[in-house]
């Protein structure tokens, strides 16, 4: 792959493949449930390694029941060990979902079809299309699916890649090559945080902690700039001055494809977020309900006066 197609798709904010882990099931019973859930009891079509359409409620339990009965055969099985691996492959709305459906399914015939057994299906009744791929996790050759970071990237290319090989324009670069440096909130934290948001829960304790240093920030008391935001600042001036450079030297090109490419580089790094982190948006979050109670205390006096 040359550099300039994959820059101009950056730069053009080509839209962003999602490759998901969402789970790993343990034991029969989980097993089943999850693939009746991606099944939709059998409503909806899935597809195996081999091609075959499962079109029932009862021929999907039967290949969850093989897998399952595969793993406990295993004698290296540990009573925690997964079943399998499920995996959710996504992109924006508006994308052609019979194009997505395609793209996971060359995907998962490249990346597991000559060691591991996977089923999936099509999704689109969400505002993103999206495929459900549940791969079992003990392979052909008794090896183990355990993705590593490098792994889902690579996972990410590669279904990119799939979707560009059907006309689809999509990209799978890295967070901070787009000037976002906020991680994305973790799985747990957040179903911890919507069932306190729905009164079920008091709010988690990582939670807690996060809003009392945010509010250290956000009332004068702590201005002091953490190693790792220092550190953030480093790496996205690195990112910035990469891009440009790149685009300073399209910039002296004969080619008048290569110097347009250079103005909407430039173009895209000025449209970049600025760095954040999430103390730094607790704090922001925290002064504007301070503000907005203060203006609201005082609405009644400035009544009272007139």
């Amino acid at each position: 792959m040359s550099v300039g197609p994959r820059l101009a798709r950056v730069a053009g904010r080509a839209p962003e493949v999602m490759v998901k882990v969402t789970g790993r099931t343990r034991d029969p019973g989980h097993l089943r449930a999850h693939m009746d859930y991606i099944c939709r009891n059998g409503a909806l079509e899935m597809e195996d390694r081999d091609g075959a359409v499962l079109d029932s409620r009862a021929a999907v339990r039967e290949l969850a029941d093989d897998w399952a009965d595969l793993a406990h055969a295993d004698p290296r099985r540990r009573a925690n060990s997964p079943v399998t691996l499920s995996l959710v492959l996504s992109m924006p709305a508006a994308t052609e979902p019979t194009l997505v459906r395609d793209a996971a399914s060359a995907f998962a015939r490249d990346m597991f079809a000559d060691r591991f057994d996977y089923a999936f299906a099509l999704h689109t009744d969400a505002e993103h299309p999206h495929v459900h791929l549940e791969v079992r996790a003990l392979g052909d050759g008794g090896e183990r699916l355990n993705p590593k970071k490098a792994d889902l990237d690579a996972w990410r290319q590669a279904f990119a890649q799939a979707l560009r090989d059907r006309g689809v324009e999509a990209e799978a670069t890295p967070r901070r090559a787009r000037g976002i440096t906020r991680k994305a909130e973790r799985m747990p934290i957040r179903r911890l945080r919507e069932r306190h948001e729905a009164g079920a829960a008091g709010p988690a304790r990582t939670v807690r902690a996060a809003y009392h240093e945010a509010a250290r920030a956000a009332l004068g008391q702590d201005h002091q700039r953490r190693p790792w935001e220092t550190k953030l600042l480093e790496r996205q001036g690195n990112v910035r001055g990469l891009y440009l450079a790149q685009a300073r030297l399209l910039a002296t090109s004969a080619d008048p494809l290569d110097r347009a490419l250079a103005a909407r580089v430039e173009t895209f790094v000025r449209a970049m977020p600025q760095p954040d982190t999430r103390r730094l948006a607790l704090a922001r979050e925290i002064r504007s309900a301070n503000a907005k109670l203060a203006e609201e205390r005082e609405r009644p006096m400035k009544s009272r006066d007139r």
